[in-house]
């Protein structure tokens, strides 16, 4: 039985015309059934796998792993269903393909959807009248309640073909129209040919995607995230993933449909302020030069642990028996020297301490039983040689128990948190004046301040760095505590071991097995070193999606790319949107900060704006930076921009919602405005990103002078898809 898939209007009869949807219901409807299809067997499948025995350690994360990748495939079809389909292209050759946001198959094996991000779906996106890519036509669909209500044809080069209603752009101005929600729209299947392109561009090194205001840099970076995870086999060799990375938190919240929608639900998000802990309640900088100094001090976290890696002189004095051996200063260099390079500070303190044992072990070796301790009346070997035991145990037990060998190495290579290095820093002058020599008195002592913890945004990244630089120090203590523990779990078995020995009166002496290595060895086993989990957004990460990264600091850049050891980036900004400027290009900003040969695409065409808002805000920002890269609007709008006084504001927004029955609103520049699912309120800076169906800007001259209050000025009133209203005072 054939489905009714269509649902045209009245006004598109024309388009309801057997000879032009049959053959396409009948496809949708093989579509469908293969849906239910699948999501019944993949619930089979999981519900078989999480039946299944777990086993623990790797057997239980492939288990773990499975059942989530086969339920990340059934939400996407259950939330889809029939319409996976965005349309379909016909080949020169008279074959039809119907792109799909997943892969299907029927029961057959017979591919009923392609994947949009296989090379077979390139055509439906990058197909133009100049380039047709070897396609006759192709056609797009519009679903609402899983029926087709509109759908739009385009021809490639020729005339009369057959089966096709004449739209031309019609799908993409329809797009455009409509009206917005509080969550970004799903534009897959209007992706222009210049957005494609891009979107399929190699994951390897930097790729900054510029564009002004409304030229679709966003959609670009989230499909181009979803389009390198399915089909990059590089990033998946690397391991670690996707990460985008946006500029607040409620561009988080707007595109947090849009990956799963593609197919795609493992590409993490976060702001650069999730990067760290104290970013959850950190402020903005008040003062732009302190922000600014603060974005070298990273340079500085380096200078700042290794002083508390400089081995101290002699001593201490441990007291063995009647003995005594003194740590020298050649000592303490030489276990200092033991870590590998770019081992965390914090990690590297087990290294030291068990090189310093090894030195003082060696040195009690060569003394002999001259020493006084360690000649143990001991069998080395057992009734059946199984095993030796540790003839350095009694050595290394004495030494760890020394009160004054732990305090000595405890306050010469202490663990240290990651916030009390960045905390002494700013407040403790002379600490940052050696750290950081390029500092003059002036700007240190402008840096200083009384709180060690009153954390701003600027600070954040200096705390990354350190983190860095130290490792987890809680992860050190509590190995420290494991390894403790261990060794005195040794010590006791080692003791009711040779109490079983001694008290053995058997013939065979069986009791002597207890001091071999394997048995040895199982009672070890029984102490399980703990591992906390990773920060989920530590990395490393196989390729990064920073949006709005004309704002980043370079501190903020070296937390980035500290997590994308391979330097594979997509890097979306605008320069004529940088609230503090941004007078290099990009390949000069990003070679600063390590990234070299960076490959820049271009955006031009804005999607989003009316021409007649455009018109009205280009002078804004070419006010300040005259070359400001302004795209060109597509469409216009047909409503000018308004202009009122700051009293007129709840009437405004009573007309709009009387009137619009759909849609979101913003005002920017009223914070006493309640922010609501239809009406917002945001500052200029935290609506980037975002887009409204109208826009009120109030009192625009508040934003500030010179280039940050024309900036903000600027992206404020480029938000609206439709209305912008600007009110005076």
């Amino acid at each position: 039985m054939i489905e009714v898939m269509f649902d045209l209007p009245a006004r598109l009869t024309a388009k309801a015309a057997p000879a032009l949807i049959s053959v396409d219901t009948a496809h949708l409807t093989r579509v469908a059934r293969a849906v239910d299809d699948q999501v019944g067997m993949l619930r089979a499948r999981i519900e078989a796998e999480r039946l299944k025995p777990g086993g623990g350690g790797q057997a239980t994360v492939e288990r773990d792993l499975e059942v989530h990748r086969l339920g990340a495939r059934v939400r996407t079809l259950e939330r889809y269903g029939r319409d996976l389909c965005l349309g379909r292209i016909v080949h020169d050759d008279g074959e039809v393909t119907y792109i799909g946001r997943l892969g299907l198959t029927d029961g057959d094996g017979a591919r009923l959807l392609v994947d949009w991000r296989s090379p077979a779906a390139e055509p439906f996106f990058g197909a133009t009248a100049a380039r047709p890519m070897g396609l006759a036509s192709r056609r797009r669909y519009r679903w609402t309640g899983g029926r087709i209500v509109d759908y739009w044809d385009e021809p490639f080069g020729v005339d009369g073909v057959p089966g096709v209603a004449l739209d031309e752009d019609a799908a993409l101005m329809s797009s455009l129209a409509a009206s917005r929600s509080s969550r970004m729209r799903d534009v897959l299947a209007t992706i222009q040919a210049d957005q494609d392109a891009i979107i399929r561009e190699g994951s390897a090194g930097a790729l900054v995607v510029d564009g002004g205001p409304g030229t679709g840099k966003t959609v670009v970076a989230l499909h181009r995230a979803a389009y390198l995870t399915y089909s990059d086999a590089r990033l998946a060799a690397q391991g670690g993933g996707v990460l985008v990375v946006g500029p607040h938190r409620p561009y988080l919240a707007y595109i947090a449909d849009v990956l799963p929608g593609l197919g795609e639900d493992s590409v993490r998000t976060c702001t650069v302020t999730d990067l760290v802990p104290e970013g959850a309640h950190a402020v903005d900088e008040a003062d732009p030069e302190v922000a600014r100094l603060k974005s070298t001090l990273d340079l500085a976290i380096d200078a700042a642990v290794a002083l508390y890696e400089e081995p101290p002189g002699d001593g201490p004095v441990i007291v063995l028996g009647e003995d005594e051996l003194r740590v020298t200063s050649a000592d303490w260099a030489e276990a200092f020297a033991a870590p590998e390079p770019g081992t965390p500070h914090n990690d590297a303190r087990d290294q030291v301490w068990e090189a310093l044992l090894a030195i003082l072990l060696d040195r009690l070796r060569g003394q002999g039983d001259d020493a006084g301790v360690g000649s143990q009346d001991l069998d080395q070997f057992d009734a059946y040689g199984l095993g030796v035991d540790d003839p350095d145990a009694a050595f290394r037990m004495a030494l760890t128990r020394d009160r004054g060998l732990l305090e000595a190495i405890g306050a010469s290579w202490p663990i240290l948190e990651p916030t009390d290095i960045v905390g002494d820093l700013l407040t403790v002058p002379a600490y940052l004046r050696r750290c950081a020599p390029w500092l003059s008195a002036e700007e240190v002592a402008g840096l200083r301040r009384d709180a060690p913890d009153a954390w701003t945004v600027a600070d954040l990244p200096l705390i990354d760095a350190a983190r860095d630089r130290l490792g987890d120090p809680e992860r050190a203590r509590r190995l420290r505590g494991d390894r403790l523990r261990r060794e005195a779990h040794r010590a006791r078995m080692r003791e009711v071991a040779e109490d079983l020995i001694a008290s053995d009166d058997t013939e065979l002496r069986v009791m002597s097995m207890l001091r071999g290595q394997d048995l040895g060895a199982t009672w070890e086993g029984n102490v399980v070193e703990d591992e906390a989990a990773g920060d989920r957004l530590a990395g490393p990460f196989a390729h990064l999606v920073v949006d709005e990264a004309q704002e980043l600091t370079d501190a903020q850049w070296r937390s980035l790319l500290r997590r994308c050891p391979s330097g594979s980036l997509t890097v979306v900004g605008d320069r004529a949107q940088a609230r503090h400027g941004f007078a290099e290009t990009w390949e000069e900003r990003l070679a600063r900060v390590g990234m070299r040969d960076a490959r820049v695409s271009h955006l031009t065409v804005n999607y989003r704006t009316p021409a007649e808002i455009m018109a009205y805000a280009a002078p804004v920002i070419r006010a300040a930076l005259p070359d400001a890269n302004v795209p060109r609007s597509i469409r216009e709008g047909g409503l000018p921009v308004e202009h009122g006084r700051r009293a007129d504001l709840a009437a405004v927004l009573e007309s709009w919602l009387a009137t619009h029955a759909e849609g979101v609103a913003c005002v920017i520049g009223d914070p006493t405005v309640p922010d609501g699912d239809r009406i917002r309120s945001l500052t200029p800076a935290d609506a980037k990103g975002l887009e409204f169906d109208l826009v009120v800007v109030v009192e625009p001259a508040s934003f500030g002078d010179g280039l940050t209050g024309a900036v903000d000025r600027y992206v404020a009133m480029t938000r609206a898809t439709r209305e912008l209203v600007v009110l005076e005072g």
